[in-house]
């Protein structure tokens, strides 16, 4: 620890956004320290508030998903329908470093919420856009989930089949969304540093479409290039043996990913306690090995499946070969690398962790983590922040613009 203060402190951010991947920039945002203000309409909230209630979703009694993405932020709950929650809003943006928000297009254009409505009264201010497809073309005002603009239409979703006979394979909440979020808060931070060369602030655009070509860029660039992308074969039949997923013992699985053959096939034969297989005619080398895959594959699932996942972990590790086991979810959540390098992080108040944003700053300490606020939890307190008089904080209220704390 540093001790000095968190990188973006004093940065006000108002998070006018739903759901995971919008909220999350403004979450990184908070890691390092900034103010964030996160708006909602009173009642219901952020939809994503009341994901965990639902019978298909692991269930625990902590708000897990809204944990997760909501951390270390301030909670006002304001009624943007109104002409004086419009205004209200209007005050906040106008003291604000950033405004993000992934409201659909027309939704923003009826609440005077678009970037050209706060441009030119607030031009140092950074406005985040996320949306689903984009913000011209036929599709903009199209909405859209990680699981339909991310991972299906990027073609993601098809390159994953455990084989080209499979049906497609589904992903799990906030796969798209976490990564997009991080190129909006990549957006802004660059947009910030813009800001401190020249003074003016500017419009951060970003989408789940353009984020999820973005993660399948080396096939999309290979079809861009005229290479026909081949159809996923079943495992048994993969054509490099060394990149292959394999079986153990105790019915656990782990996925080799050698890549540099001609140095560790012979550690990886001699680890398996085959050492003749690297003067064996069929896998003398790497066109050899290709050629003869599934005949390696087939020696290679009878190998290991003779010891268990924790004996294979030990021989491959100090063969010093590349490999990953395939963890449980469960497992990730007490993984003692990530708690030692601090992936994982403590709440404060709480015997709760949570996973941090994935990067960190040598001498720019992250701030505490600090759970989630609840709907409008500090409503008040953020309003007097900003300039508001009591006696137009007790008519918003009155009138039930806002609500809560």
């Amino acid at each position: 620890m540093t001790n000095t203060p968190p990188l973006f402190a004093g940065l006000k951010v108002i998070d006018c956004a739903t759901f995971i991947a919008a909220p999350t920039a403004a979450t990184v945002l908070a890691d390092y320290g900034a103010d964030v203000i996160k708006v909602e309409p009173p009642g219901e909230g952020d939809p994503w508030r009341n994901v965990y209630t639902r019978p298909e979703v692991p269930q625990s009694p902590h708000n897990y998903p809204y944990l997760a993405n909501n951390r270390n932020k301030r909670g006002i709950a304001i009624d943007l329908k109104t002409p004086s929650g419009q205004v209200a809003m209007a005050r906040l943006v106008g003291q604000a470093d950033v405004f993000i928000t992934n409201l659909p297009l027309p939704v923003r254009a009826r609440l005077g919420l678009r970037y050209e409505d706060f441009a030119t009264r607030f031009p140092r201010l950074i406005y985040g856009s996320f949306t689903a497809y984009g913000e011209t073309g036929d599709e903009a005002a199209k909405t859209g989930f990680d699981l339909t603009a991310y991972w299906a239409r990027s073609g993601l979703m098809d390159q994953v089949r455990p084989d080209h006979t499979q049906p497609p394979a589904q992903s799990v909440a906030g796969l798209g969304d976490h990564p997009s979020g991080m190129a909006l808060y990549g957006g802004i931070a660059t947009a910030l540093y813009r800001r401190e060369r020249t003074g003016l602030g500017g419009e951060v655009r970003t989408s789940l479409l353009g984020s999820g070509m973005w993660a399948n860029a080396v096939f999309i660039q290979a079809s861009l290039c005229g290479a026909t992308i081949p159809p996923r074969p079943p495992r048994e039949e993969a054509r490099r043996a060394a990149g292959n997923a394999y079986r153990t013992g105790d019915d656990r699985w782990f996925i080799l990913a050698l890549s540099n053959e001609m140095r560790q096939w012979p550690a990886l034969a001699a680890a398996i306690g085959r050492p003749e297989l690297v003067s064996d005619p069929r896998f003398i080398d790497s066109d050899d090995r290709v050629a003869n895959a599934r005949a390696l594959i087939e020696i290679l699932d009878d190998a290991f499946a003779q010891r268990t996942l924790a004996e294979w972990r030990r021989r491959l590790d100090d063969a010093g070969l590349t490999f990953g086991i395939v963890a449980t979810t469960e497992e990730t959540a007490r993984d003692h690398q990530a708690t030692e390098t601090g992936i994982l992080r403590p709440i404060e108040g709480t015997d709760l962790m949570t996973v941090d944003s994935p990067f960190t700053l040598t001498g720019s300490d992250k701030a505490p983590i600090t759970a989630a606020p609840g709907l409008g939890a500090h409503s008040g307190a953020i309003l007097r922040d900003f300039g508001f008089s009591e006696a137009e904080i007790v008519a918003l209220r009155a009138d039930g613009v806002v609500t809560g704390g």
